[in-house]
């Protein structure tokens, strides 16, 4: 077998991410959550009871990081004069991303293919409890990545005032 490349390992487990992203911890941590989770909560009155929570979810979110990987890839690359090549079905927000995933691997391509296609990374910084945070937005016990999927819904609209800087009441 040929020598593995120690600089790229030490990449990996050292968990760098680019400079794109905005990290959330502490009490503005648990201001932006609480302030998800009422979105989803406004969202899901406004939609009606007609689908069961778990696809209607499913419809506003990509959970899991193989969801997010997969929907990022078939977006199309934004070029720098802001053209694209096709218009995907769905886009993406903004991704939330647990920074407690480990191994660091699992989720190292995200922060890179979510700039290639313009859309904001936010980390969820929670002393090894950013997975379960996560989780608790969408029902489930963890969840590593969570991509809030375009839709002009209440979850949304919380999104825009949340990347803008404006922190939602």
């Amino acid at each position: 077998m040929p020598p593995r490349n120690k600089a790229a390992k030490n990449n990996i487990q050292d968990g760098a991410l680019p400079q794109q992203q905005d990290c959330y911890e502490g009490k503005r941590l648990i201001h932006v959550l609480e302030s998800i989770r009422r979105g989803i909560e406004s969202a899901r009155a406004l939609a009606g009871n007609s689908l069961p929570e778990k696809v209607w979810l499913k419809q506003q979110f990509a959970i899991g990081v193989n969801d997010v990987t997969r929907v990022l890839e078939r977006m199309a690359a934004i070029i720098d004069d802001g053209s694209t090549a096709q218009s995907p079905f769905v886009r993406f927000q903004a991704i939330l991303l647990a920074a407690d995933c480990n191994p660091k691997w699992l989720t190292k391509h995200l922060p890179t293919l979510a700039k290639s296609r313009k859309v904001p990374l936010i980390i969820v910084k929670d002393d090894k409890k950013g997975s379960l945070r996560l989780g608790e937005l969408v029902k489930l016990k963890t969840a590593v990545a969570i991509g809030v999927k375009a839709r002009g819904s209440a979850i949304n609209q919380i999104m825009e005032e949340i990347l803008d800087g404006d922190e939602p009441n």
